[in-house]
């Protein structure tokens, strides 16, 4: 059954964020905010937050749509209706002087998805609000309001804004970029509104990571604290699923071409070379689109931040060695684990689909395990927590050799390092060390300058029996679950 909420949705996190906006908005002067992230981020909510404890009323809000000028005028019309303003735009360049209005008379004016603005046919606006822009700078003590652009295409935000030739140019005053929330905010999530099991930590952060929009609809369908088929066939398989157009919506609507099968690919394959997706496409069709891999993997990459490169620690940023990763895990997940199975619902019995999607989600989560673990050892050397205080940023290794080790934590202060295995099935812990050890020795004997550092060597798993920790410690190891890692985290 699903659970009665604990308490109501509140927001969580977003603490340092949320202070810089505040800033911005105490200045009570003209201001021109950037603020960019994935879509479901909470970019939005964060300015409704600030907005509320700043006490402003006056705000308006557009959501941009990805139209011609018509259309966005339109729309931009309903939404001054909607929000009691009277006056209305009579083209791109009365849009662009009605900002400029509403901001010396003390209007707060957000534009989501700003990125459209690059669209040939819209592209003539940048060049209006730059002239409002700069009139607006130019007596910035006597505006009271100021303009906030949203963004979720990296690429096309740093075009509008950072690119020199680009009409908007460095008028931007001020730039927020929205990560994923921490996992302390995941935590605080989960403690108010289900448990912090850990089995269920892995689920939901492989599924949603640190988008609050996600667990919000999980909350609102009363599953955060359910068994995870249950959670999968709320969220994903019932025709008013809320996430089960959210991939096709937001991720993949604006690709072309070959784009597709990359992703498929990467999402079965996390960590592969570019010589595995040039094999695997030529096998699909034909040498022609593996000759073009390079262009695919660029775009993903830089215009859609969909995809990125990883090096294995210490290789020098011209390496060959890189590694390809889906950045977002819920586009992750639901390419391997839930895309086929949630299509297929009107050809085969629900509870079969629901357990084939589970078992895949299960594959995948032995690589989140790893990902996780990382951010867990980050915030907490962040928080001054733990044994173990960070000098770089955590990675694996790997080498031509196959050498394989999943993390490698650098302490320069103290002179250490720490060597982890990690498994999604604690059962294997016991192999996968003597593994870790032998890798572990070439390592060393690979990078010579930690030859007198001390040397440590974990082990860690979603949950951990006590019989397990002792085996693993009798064995010179450091067991650790998620319970260990998440052991005084609060947000």
């Amino acid at each position: 059954m699903p659970q009665t909420p604990l308490q109501p949705w509140s927001f969580y996190g977003r603490h340092t964020e949320l202070q810089q906006l505040e800033q911005v908005l105490a200045r009570g002067r003209w201001f021109f905010l950037q603020i960019s992230g994935r879509r479901r981020i909470g970019k939005t909510t964060l300015i409704q937050q600030a907005l509320q404890r700043a006490g402003i009323t006056r705000t308006l809000y557009i959501q941009i749509p990805d139209s011609d000028p018509a259309g966005v005028v339109a729309a931009c019309n309903g939404y001054l209706e909607t929000f009691g303003i009277d006056e209305r735009a009579d083209g791109l360049a009365g849009l662009a002087a009605l900002i400029g209005r509403l901001a010396r008379s003390g209007y707060v004016v957000a534009l989501d998805e700003f990125q459209y603005f690059h669209r040939k046919p819209l592209f003539d606006f940048c060049s209006m609000l730059q002239a409002e822009v700069d009139r607006l700078a130019a007596q910035a003590g006597q505006v009271p309001g100021g303009l906030i652009v949203l963004g979720s295409l990296h690429a096309e935000m740093t075009a509008l804004l950072e690119d020199r030739d680009a009409p908007l140019f460095n008028r931007v005053t001020d730039v927020l970029h929205l990560d994923h929330l921490d996992i302390a905010s995941i935590l605080e999530i989960l403690r108010a509104h289900a448990d912090t099991d850990p089995e269920r930590l892995l689920l939901l952060w492989n599924l949603f990571e640190g988008v609050p929009k996600f667990y919000r609809d999980a909350y609102e369908q009363g599953v955060l604290g359910s068994e995870r088929r249950e959670v999968l066939q709320r969220l994903f398989f019932a025709s008013s699923s809320p996430l089960r157009g959210e991939a096709d919506n937001w991720f993949l609507r604006e690709l072309r071409g070959r784009y597709d099968m990359v992703l498929q690919y990467l999402a079965a394959h996390p960590g592969c070379s570019n010589a595995d997706i040039e094999a695997a496409l030529a096998a699909l069709s034909g040498p022609g689109d593996a000759r073009q891999v390079g262009g695919y993997l660029k775009i993903l990459a830089e215009r859609y931040r969909m995809i990125e490169r990883r090096l294995p620690i210490f290789a020098s940023p011209r390496a060959r060695s890189g590694r390809y990763y889906i950045r977002d895990n819920f586009l992750r997940a639901w390419l391997h684990a839930l895309q086929r199975p949630v299509s297929s619902v009107a050809f085969r019995p629900l509870p079969e689909l629901v357990a084939l999607a589970d078992e895949r989600l299960q594959e995948s989560e032995g690589h989140a395990l790893e990902d996780l673990a990382a951010r867990l050892y980050e915030e907490r050397s962040r928080r001054g927590l733990g044994d173990f205080t960070l000098s770089q940023h955590i990675r694996g290794y790997w080498d031509r050799s196959d050498v394989e080790i999943d993390l490698v934590a650098v302490d320069e202060g103290s002179r250490r390092l720490r060597l982890a295995t990690c498994k999604r099935n604690a059962a294997r812990l016991p192999a996968a060390v003597r593994t870790l050890r032998t890798h572990g020795e070439r390592f060393l004997a690979a990078f010579p300058r930690f030859a007198d550092w001390s040397v440590e060597h974990a082990a860690i798993a979603p949950r951990m029996a006590p019989a397990l920790r002792s085996e693993l410690t009798a064995l010179g190891v450091i067991p650790q679950d998620l319970h260990d890692l998440t052991r005084g985290l609060a947000a």
